[in-house]
């Protein structure tokens, strides 16, 4: 049997698969996609290991340890998806980005005294070496 065949039809999976990652929203199909991809590289390791006719048969070893982690992989990634869906009502990729926790409230308020405590330092650190001292800051301060 010729290389040729089963790698032409390992490409064409693998382009269906980047195809339907990069174009689709939803994210079950984006999963499916990426199955497509590592049946892709499956079927390119059990090629070329019936190809090299390796006696230890690695590429099939490989093979079956990629099926393995590809079900466990699916697994997890549908329970995401099924969670997101629970909780958002959408399984849509584009929609993923606003299920961010957003920053805590706390740490803004901090972040915001740092920065005015370093904008007045920054003020009385120019004010002294620039100009010379009036007095009129005081008399406005008094009055």
């Amino acid at each position: 049997m010729h290389l040729v065949y089963p790698a032409v039809l390992a490409v064409l999976l693998f382009c269906v698969g980047v195809y339907g990652v990069l174009a689709r929203r939803n994210a079950i199909l984006v999963l499916m996609a990426v199955e497509l991809m590592l049946n892709a590289v499956n079927l390119n390791l059990v090629a070329f290991d019936a190809w090299l006719r390796d006696s230890l048969h690695a590429g099939q070893a490989l093979a079956l340890f990629t099926v393995a982690v590809a079900a466990a992989e699916i697994g997890i990634g549908l329970a995401i998806v099924l969670m997101v869906h629970r909780a958002r009502g959408s399984s849509a990729v584009d929609l993923l980005r606003d299920t961010a926790e957003p920053p805590d409230a706390d740490e803004d308020a901090d972040d915001a005294a740092d920065a005015a405590g370093e904008e007045a330092a920054a003020d009385g650190a120019a004010r002294g070496a620039g100009a010379r001292d009036t007095g009129t800051d005081r008399t406005e301060a008094r009055a």
